[in-house]
């Protein structure tokens, strides 16, 4: 997911897609436990997703206080 994708979303979308990536996160890291994670490379990118994501909103956030 890129950031300029990510922007155009507005606050719900972001919250909605942010509630996913949590979740996934969570399974992912059910599966690493387990040892049934086969795509390692997918944490990282959930959590830099998700990182993304949160500080988009917070941009978004401050911006319209502001």
């Amino acid at each position: 997911m890129k950031a300029t994708d990510v922007r155009a979303k507005t606050m719900d979308e972001l919250g909605t897609e942010l509630e996913s990536l949590k979740k996934e996160q969570f399974n992912l890291r059910f599966q690493r436990a387990t040892g049934q994670l086969e795509n390692t490379a997918r944490v990282r990118q959930v959590r830099r997703d998700i990182a993304r994501i949160q500080t988009i909103m917070r941009e978004k956030r401050v911006a319209t206080s502001a």
